[in-house]
């Protein structure tokens, strides 16, 4: 009689929520994807709590990577290529039960149906090497050598230092108030922190949609430093403004709840459905337009313009990790390019007198400083118009050039911010 094994691979408990992190790993750092459109591939069919837990060991494993490579690499003869299947599955384990409290036996019986045909040994004598040493992991995460290399060239040695601190924090959540005047009144509702009218900053672990004001649509979820793209085109006044790359809308919802007539462009049909829906839940109107703005016209000139533009989003990297592991000076070079095209395309459109805010959430000076002072010497038809100490959130300065940049240390004491660059530029009179 032929007797099968009691437990097959695929009877493992949690063993699909494994595999799936694998292959969203994969997907990030053999691909280049980002971790939040390629999730929904690699985690298709499996229930929310087990979606979730994908998403929190491929994320971990992204933010702690150098630290938990150093831990394989001290219990190895032989250092394992960076792309090889044990080492992604030893970074799995490992981060599961240094980050994620999983018991170190839930974790390996897991880990290994994953090398199923594969170095079992090696991965099981690795595991138990690193965790009987009794290992942590070091706060603040250790940030990717290239990463800090590029940031320390064009910020100064401290940089990195802060941008590491701000990576072991989990990121505030702040909100914008679809009526400024009310910023005293939710502060209190929400038992939060304003920075600036129309902005306040929510206490940590909230559930956003129970609180109150979110179902009436009385405010929405934007972080501090994006809203003050918006922020500095002062009221609408009935005038018209262009929103590019729009979505997911929050700055559309500002400029409409300031008094603008916004019409609102993204390519992405998916991501308006999103914007579509936070004008429904806030009574906030805007022309919605789905195009690619390199095939697009105006009707006409308009008053003003928002380009939130393309960019390598580096200025998030807090809350999505991935892009440290994606990003290097192609796709920086190659996005640069991009904004630099749309930058000149969507100059065109405004009326003269009218004005423009270019911002990306980038810690890349290519897409920023750089940026506006290649346009600004291409285009004498335009003038930066500063930006002035009273008109940002309060910790928030605009530089000695008069545009605003935030960096990993901006409000660290309150929580940090994410990473943005924002210019102002006006077309001149006719």
């Amino acid at each position: 009689m032929v007797h099968k094994s009691a437990t097959r691979p695929e009877d493992v408990p949690g063993l699909p929520a494994r595999r799936a992190a694998l292959k969203l790993l994969d997907a990030v750092l053999r691909r280049g994807d980002p971790l939040e459109l390629a999730l929904h591939g690699a985690a298709q069919g499996l229930p929310p709590a087990d979606r979730a837990l994908v998403h929190a060991i491929a994320a971990e494993t992204l933010r702690h990577l150098p630290d938990l490579d150093a831990l394989i690499d001290g219990a190895t003869q032989q250092i394992l290529p960076p792309d090889a299947k044990a080492r992604m599955v030893l970074r799995i384990a490992l981060v599961q039960t240094l980050v994620l409290d999983t018991p170190a036996h839930a974790a390996i019986a897991t880990a290994l149906p994953l090398v199923d045909g594969g170095p079992r040994k090696l991965v099981h004598g690795v595991f138990g090497t690193v965790t009987r040493g009794e290992p942590t992991l070091p706060v603040p995460p250790t940030l990717p050598a290239e990463v800090a290399e590029r940031w320390g060239a064009q910020w100064g040695e401290a940089m990195p230092q802060a941008a590491a601190h701000a990576y072991a924090i989990r990121p505030p959540v702040d909100v914008s108030l679809r009526d400024a005047a009310e910023t005293a009144k939710w502060t209190v509702e929400l038992n939060g922190a304003s920075f600036a009218p129309g902005h306040v900053r929510l206490p940590e672990s909230v559930a956003i949609p129970t609180l109150p004001g979110f179902a009436e649509g009385a405010w929405w979820v934007q972080d501090v430093a994006a809203a003050c793209a918006a922020r500095l085109l002062g009221p609408g006044d009935d005038r018209v403004v262009l929103d590019l790359c729009a979505a997911p809308g929050g700055k559309t919802m500002q400029l409409a709840a300031a008094g603008w007539r916004v019409t609102a462009i993204d390519q992405s049909k998916k991501r308006l459905e999103r914007l579509t829906e936070n004008l429904t839940r806030t009574g906030l109107t805007a022309e919605v337009v789905a195009t690619d703005l390199r095939a697009w016209l105006p009707d006409a000139p308009v008053d003003a313009i928002l380009l939130d533009a393309p960019c390598t989003a580096t200025g998030i990297y807090r809350r999505h990790p991935d892009v440290l592991h994606r990003i290097g000076p192609r796709q920086i070079a190659e996005l640069a390019e991009l904004q630099s095209a749309l930058l000149a395309r969507a100059a065109d459109w405004l009326k003269p007198g009218g004005r423009m805010i270019y911002a990306t959430c980038s810690l890349e000076r290519a897409e920023g400083e750089e940026q506006v002072e290649r346009f600004l010497a291409d285009r004498p038809d335009f003038a930066l118009v500063p930006i002035e100490p009273d008109e940002t959130p309060d910790g928030i300065a605009p530089t000695a050039q008069g545009w605003l940049r935030t960096l990993p240390d901006t409000l660290a004491a309150q929580g940090g911010t994410d990473g943005f660059f924002i210019a102002r530029l006006a077309k001149t009179a006719n």
